[in-house]
């Protein structure tokens, strides 16, 4: 029994806040916002100046978008709320009104929105593989063609790889917190290539936040996406895939280095993680 009025211990799980997590240990959005520049400038010959990012979570990416130009806006579409208003709290208020006057936030299916057209629309950290049929997923690749100017570029990414139908445990340290991200591929189903992931957090003191973030969707494989997209009406999908080069220890393994060129054969590899762009 507790004496009147002591105070009880928050751990540092209790303390944390899962979105700031995901946002340090998944999200890169400056060099997202960099590929798109440059593989749109570079195959359209200008400048993107607006985008639409689906499932936008928080709006971190639509942030930091509008930051890289001035000229530039942005549109945030998710179907959950509570995340919506965090990401305008925490993202979009911080940046100023310079910034936050260039981005709108919609509360919708990511298929209903197809106005106004934008020159590149984005759907990163595999979120569209929620659409597990062939069905669905085409649906939203069409209504996504159909928000996008007459030489938008749809940008997805994609993940695959040797080890990526096993159920396994990732760990990498968050730099500059107390915390450890793990990511758990808890299931997969080789029939229908149905997996569950989840993503948790471990403490310096011990404490976890289990399950912070958890995703059920299929895993798609490139030609069936390539396939999809171009069934969808898009004229062209190019793979962009991501150099790696050696280590400096004396192993066998390779580093990626963050830089993506466009190629049709590559050999396979453990883990990879790939952009897929589709000229409307």
């Amino acid at each position: 029994m507790s004496r009147s009025g002591s105070k009880k211990k928050f751990t540092q799980a209790d303390q944390a806040d899962r979105h700031e997590l995901y946002q340090k240990s998944v999200q890169a959005p400056e060099a997202e916002v960099e590929f798109m520049d440059k593989t749109f400038e570079a195959l359209r010959g200008r400048k993107a100046l607006s985008m639409k990012e689906d499932f936008c979570g928080t709006a971190y990416l639509a942030v930091e978008w509008c930051k890289s130009d001035p000229a530039r806006t942005a549109i945030g579409v998710d179907i959950d709320k509570p995340t919506l208003d965090w990401g305008l709290q925490h993202n979009i208020a911080p940046a100023g009104t310079g910034i936050a006057s260039r981005i709108s936030l919609l509360e919708a299916d990511v298929r209903d929105i197809t106005e106004p057209k934008v020159d590149v629309t984005c759907a990163f950290n595999f979120s569209y593989c929620l659409f597990e049929t062939r069905e669905s997923i085409r649906h939203y690749f069409e209504q996504a063609r159909q928000g996008l100017n007459p030489d938008g570029l749809l940008v997805l990414d994609l993940f695959g790889g040797t080890e990526c139908e096993d159920v396994l445990e990732e760990e990498t340290e968050i730099e500059g917190e107390p915390a450890t991200y793990v990511w758990e591929q808890v299931s997969f189903n080789p029939i229908d290539h149905h997996m569950e992931c989840a993503i948790h957090f471990d403490f310096d003191d011990g404490s976890r936040i289990d399950k912070a973030f958890t995703y059920a969707w299929r895993l798609w494989s490139i030609p069936e996406i390539r396939e999809l997209l171009e069934e969808a009406g898009f004229s062209k999908v190019r793979i962009y895939w991501e150099r790696y080069e050696d280590t400096d220890d004396d192993s066998d393994d390779m580093e990626g280095t963050g830089e993506y060129y466009e190629t049709d054969e590559v050999e396979n590899q453990e883990s990879w993680m790939i952009y897929i762009v589709a000229e409307a």
